[in-house]
């Protein structure tokens, strides 16, 4: 009993007279003991946070960088065809039979697609549906005029290493 209460001090007059049970002794004993038994745990959660926070900084910086490089080749991009068809409108006003009525529908939805592109909301799901669908027209615009007319920005199909992913 002497060396229980050198341990943890405790009144013994308490323990003798059944006020305090040994398991209580035992309870009081984990407590003093259990930061330093979960000292792993809470060195892992401290961890996590920190990794957490620095993780979440660095992310939203690298998100920023690529949101704005692919922001502006998407503008780029949609600039290119918006100078085509303004080309192409500008000589059927000076000259309005020069394009066949099918190369003139063609520019017409080409320049619808551009005017509808939500340039405003990049999360849209009809994004990447109106850009193939502008590349297609300009493709079949450029096809039909017999011209070869090129955005530089997007890599062509004979140019397999340009591409990266």
């Amino acid at each position: 009993m002497l060396l229980f209460s050198a341990i943890h001090p405790i009144n013994i007059s308490k323990m003798k007279s059944g006020l305090v049970s040994i398991s209580t002794c035992y309870m009081d004993l984990d407590d003093i003991f259990g930061p330093s038994l979960n000292l792993e745990d809470t060195h892992l959660n401290e961890g996590y946070q920190e990794g957490y926070k620095t993780g979440f900084a660095s992310g939203k910086d690298d998100g920023h960088e690529v949101g704005i490089k692919t922001g502006f080749i998407t503008g780029e991009e949609l600039g290119f065809y918006r100078g085509c068809i303004d080309v192409w409108t500008s000589v059927i006003q000076i000259e309005p039979t020069c394009f066949s009525t099918r190369v003139q529908k063609k520019i017409k939805e080409m320049d619808e697609l551009v005017s509808k592109y939500p340039i405003l909301d990049p999360e849209n799901e009809n994004v990447t549906d109106i850009m193939g669908l502008l590349r297609l027209k300009f493709r079949a615009i450029c096809a039909t005029l017999n011209m070869k007319l090129e955005y530089k920005g997007y890599p062509k199909a004979s140019e397999p290493n340009e591409i990266q992913f």
